[in-house]
C-alpha cells in the first residue's frame, strides 16, 4: 500500500467567516478516491479527483453543499 500525507480542508459555512478547518493525517491506501468515499460513506456525496504529475491526488467532495478538499501527497 502507498503511504500519503492527507490534508483535509473543510470550508466554514458561517457568513463572514473565511476560516477553514484543516486536519493532517498519514494514511495508507492504494486508492485515495475510494478512501474518501469510505470516510463519507453515509452521506450523499459528489466526488471529483485530480491527479498530479508528482503522484499527489486532490479529491473534492461535495456533501450536500459543504465542500471538503482532500490532498494526498506521497510520503
Amino acid at each position: 500500500m502507498a503511504e500519503y500525507e492527507m490534508v483535509r480542508e473543510i470550508q466554514n459555512m458561517c457568513p463572514n467567516n473565511q476560516m477553514r478547518d484543516v486536519f493532517f493525517e498519514e494514511v495508507e491506501t492504494d486508492d485515495p478516491v475510494a478512501y474518501v468515499k469510505q470516510m463519507l460513506k453515509d452521506r450523499d456525496v459528489q466526488i471529483e479527483a485530480q491527479m498530479e504529475g508528482n503522484g499527489a491526488v486532490t479529491v473534492f467532495a461535495d456533501c450536500s453543499g459543504m465542500i471538503q478538499k482532500f490532498v494526498f501527497t506521497p510520503v
